[in-house]
């Protein structure tokens, strides 16, 4: 239940996240705007860039399910610069999540999860 409940919400959620960027991507192309300017810039001054929000959005997704299945998630350096190098971290976010299965989640309603 609990991977019903975690797994296919997130695998969904970054599949929007990537579409999203898709279409953000095509804007900026299409209005001749550089390669770099989308992932860094700011809906608001006090706000993380595009790339920061979306290596968290992957890193929670991916982290959760780690601490839930007890199985290792990847790391990522955080360095993604590009819109390429963004989509290219959801993709192996959702290959990591997809790889996992419900049994791996059995023991999760009583697993202790801490601080590492």
């Amino acid at each position: 239940m609990i991977y019903d409940l975690t797994i296919p919400p997130s695998i969904k959620a970054l599949k929007n996240l990537s579409s999203i960027l898709e279409k953000g991507a095509a804007y900026a192309d299409a209005k001749k705007v550089g390669a770099d300017v989308l992932p860094n810039a700011r809906l608001a001054i006090d706000q993380f860039p595009l790339s920061r929000q979306v290596q968290i959005a992957c890193d929670t997704a991916k982290l959760g399910a780690s601490r839930l299945s007890g199985v290792a998630a990847p790391s990522n350096e955080d360095n993604e610069k590009t819109m390429g190098e963004l989509q290219a971290r959801i993709a192996s976010t959702i290959k990591y999540l997809e790889s996992l299965n419900r049994d791996q989640f059995k023991e999760a309603a009583t697993r202790t999860i801490s601080n590492r």
